[in-house]
């Protein structure tokens, strides 16, 4: 932890310096007041890991659900205001470069340099504050529209599957995929009743739920996690873990949710038989589970062990980074989420670095792969270019 923190504040203390020298370098506002505003950033970026060790030791409370809301959505805000400063950086950079190039040719066409106009401080000045106050004017504007979309209950959106030589009885066939709620102090029981509703007017075959359900502990987000009792499907609701489970006490959550009438696939499969067609929907523990609960980890094989044939088998697994594993056990298709579809930009840029596959339906070998944005979201309540989603998955003949 010592060591966690130490680093933390060395990255605080860069990023905060270089927004507060870069939006207030060509400004007037002195030394004493950039370190203020490096202070401030470093201050903001603190709240969020304090809170959850805040949390995680028990300590609930309206001030620590305040302070929880500023750290959140101060760290989505000053994301907006870096990925603003770097653009006009690179912007700056262009110029620079350009400047260098048009004197080089100039040089080499033996022309005559056009002088330029001696530099005027106030007209420098302003600038500079019309800069820093545009930046931080869109910054808010963005913060803004990412909060409410967040916020909103996601809506619904169709994806067709196809499948060769699917029978008629399963085409049309539809799963509902929910995944990243993520219920913590700033997602409550209204949103995942919202969900739940929009979920039960589309009267899917079955539900799909592939974890990071939660951020706390059973004990303290129990009442926000009830209204999904209300889940009605025809053949019921499947739930795979998630690693942000594992962070909150897997074991517990693994018994809430089948107290609400979710199966809970550890590694396991059920077979629905629907009119001749066979669906053999299975489900796997995270992809880091084995690092929690060494009996728990995560095995796509394992979870086929005894399976009797099936036209469609499709594996339910929290991070896309099984569908290697799931390929070669033989799947036809997997549904995941854990990316959030990057949440908010840049974050998808930085999200494909390390996932597979980002959002979306994508295909590795034979086995066809779907990524959800997520329905809830992580970290900063914000939301912006990656919209949350219910995602209604319907089978068809190719």
């Amino acid at each position: 932890m010592i060591i966690f923190f130490s680093i933390y504040f060395l990255m605080a203390v860069a990023f905060g310096t270089y927004i507060a020298w870069s939006l207030l370098a060509k400004t007037r506002i002195q030394k004493k007041g950039k370190v203020l505003c490096a202070a401030a950033v470093v201050g903001i970026m603190f709240l969020m890991p304090i809170t959850i060790l805040l949390r995680k030791a028990g300590h609930e409370s309206a001030l620590i659900e305040s302070v929880v809301w500023i750290g959140y959505v101060g760290m989505g805000f000053l994301s907006f205001i870096f990925c603003l400063a770097i653009i006009r950086d690179i912007g700056r950079l262009l110029a620079v470069i350009h400047r260098f190039l048009k004197r080089r040719i100039q040089k080499y066409r033996q022309l005559e340099p056009v002088e330029a106009l001696p530099a005027d401080p106030s007209r420098r000045w302003f600038i500079g504050y019309g800069v820093t106050t545009g930046i931080t004017a869109a910054a808010t504007v963005l913060t803004g529209v990412g909060v409410a979309e967040a916020r909103s209950v996601p809506d619904v959106k169709e994806v067709q599957v196809p499948f060769k030589n699917l029978p008629d009885d399963l085409h049309g066939f539809q799963i509902v995929q929910i995944t990243d709620i993520h219920v913590s102090p700033t997602i409550h029981r209204p949103f995942v009743e919202g969900v739940v509703d929009t979920v039960n007017q589309l009267q899917p075959d079955i539900v799909a739920h592939t974890g990071d359900l939660v951020d706390g502990s059973v004990q303290r987000l129990a009442y926000h996690v009830e209204p999904l009792n209300r889940l009605r499907a025809t053949y019921g609701t499947f739930f795979v873990t998630g690693n942000h489970e594992y962070y909150s006490g897997a074991d517990q959550w693994i018994q809430k949710v089948r107290a609400l009438g979710h199966d809970v696939l550890l590694n396991e499969h059920r077979l629905i038989r629907h009119g001749k067609g066979r669906l053999l929907v299975a489900g796997v523990t995270d992809y880091r589970a084995g690092n929690f609960d060494p009996g728990q980890a995560s095995s796509p094989k394992r979870a086929l062990k005894d399976a009797e044939p099936a036209h469609v088998k499709p594996l339910l697994a929290h991070q896309p980074k099984s569908v290697f594993e799931a390929a070669e056990a033989g799947f036809d298709l997997q549904i995941s989420g854990h990316t959030h579809g990057g949440q908010f930009w840049p974050w998808p840029l930085l999200v494909g670095l390390v996932q597979p596959f980002v959002a979306g339906l994508h295909r590795y070998h034979a086995t066809q792969i779907y990524v959800s944005r997520g329905t809830g979201y992580w970290g900063p309540p914000i939301r912006f270019g990656a919209p949350s989603e219910i995602t209604l998955i319907r089978l068809v003949s190719a």
